[in-house]
């Protein structure tokens, strides 16, 4: 390849978008970070010496400006894209507003997906690029209590299943990522958004609710076989990396674990394996 390999990359103010963006600038890639908050970028631009846009997956508006000024410090070309950019939303799926489960497809589906749209006809004009999505365990194994993020990971899963088959030939590899537990700040995100939506003094689970709240303020990882991000980052390496990628790549041993026991087991007994995982945190 006779020019610098160009890559975007949503959601790197932290955990898993910021390892990858550092991991991949140290290969020699041009990374363009972005992130939601403006300070955020300003402290990926200072104190992380990553190039930095502002990008919020929630706001179209922004999704364009966003993509328009990666462009520009990249020529006009790029080469990847790291879907990243989410949060989780929990609570019993009876408890989600519409409002609720409308912010969550809105950043975690929507924004992914206008975003992808846009840099679909770079890529084919190029004749060439990689895009990435970071999904999850929970894009295949729902846990009781996560509803409203489980269906916007299988939403995902599919729409790029689906999007994979559809550019074949073109020279454009679509590949999902698929990590369990991982340290980051999802937990402090998902905090935020509970206390936002959910009413949990009048909901038959306040009991589930009060445990809830005690796992996600605690500090550190709150289960076992968490990995750190850098994890995802060898995962994503060889997925923009390899002549021929994989189409999805498990990260940490719950994923490869209940992977397995999705395809031997039939739904009543998987059904006790998942309520017996939800006892710990994010997949």
């Amino acid at each position: 390849m006779d020019h610098q390999r160009s890559i975007l990359i949503t959601g790197c103010s932290s955990g898993i978008g910021l390892a990858c963006a550092k991991g991949l600038a140290r290969r020699g890639w041009r990374v363009i970070a972005s992130a939601r908050q403006p300070a955020d970028v300003e402290r990926l631009r200072a104190e992380e010496g990553l190039t930095a846009v502002r990008l919020d997956l929630s706001n179209p508006d922004s999704i364009a400006t966003g993509l328009q000024e990666a462009l520009a410090l990249t020529d006009q070309r790029l080469d990847a894209l790291f879907n990243n950019g989410a949060y989780g939303q929990p609570g019993a799926v009876e408890d989600l507003t519409p409002e609720a489960l409308r912010a969550q497809f809105e950043t975690n589906l929507f924004g992914w997906h206008e975003l992808t749209r846009r840099v679909i006809p770079l890529m084919r004009a190029q004749g060439q690029g990689r895009i990435v999505q970071n999904s999850s365990v929970l894009g295949f194994a729902a846990l009781p209590f996560r509803g409203a993020y489980v269906a916007s990971k299988f939403a995902l899963e599919g729409l790029t299943d689906t999007l994979r088959l559809e550019l074949r030939g073109s020279g454009i590899a679509v590949v999902l990522i698929e990590p369990g537990p991982i340290l980051s700040r999802f937990r402090d995100n998902a905090f935020s958004a509970y206390q936002r939506y959910i009413d949990a003094n009048n909901s038959p689970h306040r009991e589930t609710y009060r445990l809830m709240e005690e796992r996600l303020r605690k500090e550190g990882a709150a289960q076992p076989f968490t990995l750190l991000p850098e994890a995802v980052l060898r995962k994503v390496l060889h997925a923009l990396e390899s002549p021929r990628p994989k189409p999805r790549y498990y990260v940490t041993f719950p994923t490869h674990l209940l992977g397995t026991l999705r395809r031997l087991l039939p739904s009543r007994a998987m059904d006790w394996v998942l309520r017996q995982a939800s006892r710990g945190g994010r997949g």
